[in-house]
């Protein structure tokens, strides 16, 4: 919904004394969330819509100080903040430290915290410098985005937008409760339809493998070796985007362009990422001194190596969020470390590869998600300047979240760790290190990226198909699955039936329904944690 005062309004910042204030204070309690969550249960809740609703409730308050927040801008800005503090806390942070720790290396936990840390920061910057191009497009579906600006929209004009966003809270809240994932049906009205219907695909196939081919295609990697092909080829296809000069009628693409970036801007900043990632490669290497136990050529190499493994796996994770609302992040980073086994990178430069991949993902998938909210509150690109503004707000309020964040990781992991409460993932990322990979893996890994590499190639750039479908079989969620392929067939008999306006209100309460499962699991989550 576009407002047509944006036209001459400035953007609020995120460094108001009001706002700052209630975000750092919210980052904190986003960050002991997401710390506590994620190493008793492994998962991170997503506190956008807690930080939506926290925003509503300050605004109600009879004060003249917090009446900025009815604004819908800082409300945004509030939401953007707390969930990059939980993200990043657990994600981004503890979870990469925990892996040197579980393999005796203490001595390598400060450094991998400033790893993470700058994995983090790049990550976050890149998706900034590519929101709203043609490769990441603010139009895409980042389904958690589009739940968080209805919750907004919902709290700010009521009516009939916010009764139909209740219903889809409450079908979401109970749905999930019976063990429904609700989240999944309400993706699956908002995104593109063939990626979601991979999904599915890839859901039930690695659900039910055992049992119609009598093999766990898990412990024999073929998930893996389809992500890779797919993540490889969907590389190429981001890349084709970047690089690929667009004219029409005689005129450059800066004239023609209909995103707030363009393809040069795109194009620098992919470079400025990556000679970013070889630059905290090299650094880390350096401070941890796992460059005494390389000689020069593998040191180089794993530096490289290092550097081009974040970049595919936050596109990778990027394209899953963008079109699922889901993504493997812990998956694709096993992907890579699995190659650096078969690399031959001694123990401790795999524990730092593996850390220091995983710690940028997630937050270039939650920063979509917060960035695909904003685009939507400040009137979907119709003005190109306040879009820019306000992305550039929500980059520093996402600044101020990793702060706090950081700060609450460096002061409380020993406390983490002493009572040896660390994300579970960490101890697969550990043994893994510890155990090897059996070198015939790797003939299943370059076997099945290859159907992974046509199906990616053949759905395009749009459809993600190859990597939706390798998202599916990297998670263990059959009903999830169904859940998708009933969404699908209802979503066909609106669309076919009942018409645009019906589907516009179906897209509303499924963003109710995504709010509500994010609700549910946040609150059942922080029970589960606090007696755990």
């Amino acid at each position: 919904m576009a407002n047509p005062d944006y036209q001459a309004k400035k953007h609020p910042s995120a460094f108001e004394p009001t706002v700052l204030i209630v975000n750092i204070v919210l980052s904190f309690f986003g960050a002991i969330i997401g710390l506590q969550i994620i190493a008793s249960l492994g998962v991170t809740p997503n506190t956008a819509i807690i930080g939506v609703l926290v925003a509503l409730m300050i605004s109600r308050i009879p004060l003249a100080m917090f009446s900025k927040f009815r604004d819908i801008q800082r409300q945004n800005l509030v939401q953007s903040t707390i969930s990059s503090a939980t993200f990043g806390a657990a994600n981004s942070l503890l979870l990469p430290i925990g892996i040197p720790y579980l393999l005796g290396r203490s001595d390598l936990v400060i450094p991998m915290l400033i790893g993470a840390t700058m994995g983090m920061l790049i990550d976050l910057l890149m998706l900034y410098w590519i929101f709203d191009s043609r490769a990441f497009p603010g139009s895409a579906a980042w389904p958690p985005g589009v739940a968080a600006a209805e919750a907004i929209y919902a709290g700010d004009e009521g009516g009939q937008r916010a009764q139909l966003l209740f219903w889809g809270v409450g079908g979401g809240v109970a749905g999930s409760y019976f063990g429904i994932p609700m989240s999944a049906l309400g993706i699956t009205m908002i995104s593109n339809k063939w990626a979601m219907l991979m999904f599915a695909a890839g859901l039930l196939l690695r659900g039910y493998s055992v049992q119609l081919f009598g093999i766990d295609i898990n412990k024999l990697y073929i998930p893996h070796g389809f992500m890779i092909g797919a993540g490889l080829v969907a590389g190429i296809q981001i890349m084709m985007v970047m690089f690929k000069k667009r004219k029409a009628d005689g005129q450059t693409e800066e004239t023609t362009r209909e995103y707030t970036r363009s393809d040069g801007e795109v194009r620098t900043g992919l470079l400025r990422g990556i000679s970013c990632y070889i630059a905290a490669g090299f650094i880390l290497a350096i401070i941890s001194g796992i460059y005494t136990d390389m000689p020069s050529g593998q040191l180089i190499l794993w530096v490289i190596f290092s550097a081009l493994a974040c970049v595919l796996a936050e596109f990778i994770v990027g394209l899953a969020a963008m079109h699922s609302g889901w993504f493997p992040a812990f998956a694709t980073s096993l992907i890579f470390l699995v190659l650096g086994i078969l690399i031959g990178f001694p123990p401790a430069a795999l524990a730092l590869l593996v850390g220091f991949v995983a710690s940028g993902g997630p937050a270039f998938a939650d920063a979509g998600y917060d960035l695909k909210a904003g685009w939507i509150l400040r009137g979907k690109g119709a003005n190109h300047s306040f879009e820019r503004d306000g992305r550039k707000q929500q980059l520093l309020s996402g600044m101020v979240g990793l702060a706090v964040a950081w700060i609450t990781v460096a002061a409380f992991h020993n406390v983490y760790f002493s009572q040896n409460m660390l994300p579970p993932v960490d101890r697969v990322f550990a043994a893994t290190i510890e155990a090897g990979v059996d070198p015939s893996i790797i003939s299943n890994l370059l076997l099945w990226a290859i159907p992974g590499a046509i199906l990616q190639a053949v759905g395009g750039s749009r459809r993600q198909m190859g990597v939706l479908m390798a998202t599916g079989l990297l998670i263990l969620n059959p009903a999830a699955g169904f859940t998708v392929v009933a969404g699908l067939a209802v979503r066909l008999y609106i669309e076919k039936y009942k018409g645009k306006e019906a589907m516009t209100s179906a897209t509303i309460v499924a963003a109710g329904c995504i709010a509500g499962d994010a609700l549910y699991g946040f609150f059942s989550s922080a029970f589960k944690a606090k007696w755990r």
